[in-house]
């Protein structure tokens, strides 16, 4: 404790009485009259120096982390879209495999509708040619292909197999401008020749009178008279019909039913057998129907 002799003042107790008062007070009078407001806007700027420098080693440690975390989300934003191209080219991958699978199932049921037997090729190249309309397949006469042979794909007629290859073979699309059809209208039966126009997407219907029954949508399928396309197959859809009295024959328009230039896989089906006028049956029975009876030309 301390001697007696060095005690001066008012006891502790009492300062702190004190203090809490004019603490009280000030606070009274300032929220009341507004006095200390100039000398608090004074202590500021005295103090602003110091509290800027007492601020150095907080801003300096913030301006470090800072600079690591924007390194790291740096290279974590290059890695996410690195990675984000990547997943980009596998979605867009799987979704041309999805298209393919769907395409094949297509066939695949295509093919067990159809009554010739075909077989599934893929389309290797397109010919540079801007005058024709002609595919490559991976299929050839050592697959059994033939000249002739009808190319057709989930909904109707693509081409015709007009060249082969040991491994490969040249399908003329229907658009082909050098290429023609024998189809016939599904709603009534009308027979006509659909040819290409050498455009993608176009085909036209020649020859037609004007009083001639066809109207826009009518199906165009194969009528199989020509003895090379099975009957029933879709060709096209009418899709405009121009009638004017200044030419001679209507110009009818058609759209493809199949998907040409569209597909990558495609079905080659078979030739048709040609039709016998006297099959070995009726030729061998007939000599047997009537014995001792001559057989010759009335």
């Amino acid at each position: 404790m301390a001697p007696q002799f060095f005690r001066q003042g008012p006891s502790l107790l009492a300062r702190l009485v004190f203090f809490v008062l004019l603490s009280l007070l000030l606070m009274a009078v300032d929220t009341r009259f507004k006095y200390l407001f100039e000398i608090r806007q004074a202590f500021a700027v005295v103090i602003h120096p110091l509290q800027q420098l007492a601020n150095v080693p907080a801003t300096i440690y913030d301006t470090i982390s800072e600079f690591f975390v924007s390194r790291q989300l740096a290279d974590e934003n290059v890695h996410l879209k690195h990675q984000y191209l990547a997943d980009r080219g596998q979605l867009q991958q799987l979704r041309g495999l999805e298209a393919e699978n769907a395409q094949l199932r297509k066939l695949l049921e295509a093919a067990q509708r159809l009554e010739s037997k075909a077989v599934m090729a893929e389309i290797l190249r397109v010919p540079r040619d801007p005058f024709s309309r002609k595919v490559i397949l991976d299929k050839g006469s050592q697959s059994g292909i033939q000249p002739g042979q009808v190319v057709v794909d989930d909904v109707g007629v693509v081409g015709q197999i007009t060249r082969n290859y040991p491994w490969l073979s040249e399908v003329t699309l229907i658009t082909d401008k050098d290429h023609s059809v024998p189809v016939q209208v599904v709603r009534n039966g009308l027979r006509s020749v659909v040819s290409g126009t050498g455009r993608d997407g176009t085909l036209e219907l020649r020859y037609l009178a004007m009083n001639m029954d066809i109207r826009e949508g009518d199906m165009l399928v194969t009528s199989g008279i020509d003895g090379v396309y099975p009957p029933g197959l879709p060709v096209a859809v009418v899709s405009k019909i121009e009638r004017n009295p200044t030419y001679v024959f209507a110009q009818v328009t058609c759209t493809p039913a199949a998907g040409v230039g569209h597909h990558r896989q495609l079905l080659i089906l078979s030739l048709l057998a040609p039709a016998m006028e006297n099959p070995p049956e009726a030729i061998e029975e007939r000599p047997k129907s009537r014995k001792g009876e001559k057989i010759g030309v009335r």
